[in-house]
């Protein structure tokens, strides 16, 4: 399924128990910090933010459009906590950023630095996000998902 999106849009997937939210990068770069080391990814203009919440409602997609613009307009570094950390079963969303997007629920919240992988409620689990200019690839899209732009 493809989806278009303008630089200041955001679409959100609203499944039965989560929700992910995809905007643009604009081509800026971002810090990604964990316990031992700091690096920063350099993107495209077309890359893609994904963010993933582990819940539903209109309160639960304003906070992904609140982590979205604290990443990308305000540079908030996306924090990796250790694996096995004890915030990590209480984070209500987390993100990644790149080209390519997979989405997961066998990995634990908030623990890959690698920007390729992304947890994820059940419903979502395989789903694959290419950026695309001007928008998104959603590859293993399912029909029970509601798509909306904001």
């Amino acid at each position: 399924m493809h989806i278009s999106l303008q630089e200041r849009e955001v679409a959100i997937l609203c499944g039965k128990s989560g929700t992910i939210a995809i905007a643009k990068t604009l081509g800026k770069f971002f810090y990604i910090d964990s316990q031992n080391d700091e690096f920063i990814i350099f993107t495209d203009q077309d890359d893609i933010l994904v963010a993933s919440a582990f819940g539903i409602g209109e309160k639960i997609r304003r906070g992904l459009k609140c982590t979205l613009f604290q990443i990308r307009e305000l540079d908030a570094p996306l924090i990796v906590l250790p694996k096995g950390h004890p915030a990590s079963p209480r984070l209500k969303n987390v993100i990644s950023i790149g080209p390519r997007i997979r989405l997961s629920c066998q990995v634990q919240p908030g623990t890959h630095p690698e920007q390729d992988i992304l947890c994820c409620t059940d419903e979502f689990h395989g789903l694959e996000i290419l950026a695309e200019p001007h928008g998104a690839e959603i590859k293993g899209f399912k029909g029970d998902t509601r798509l909306e732009k904001l």
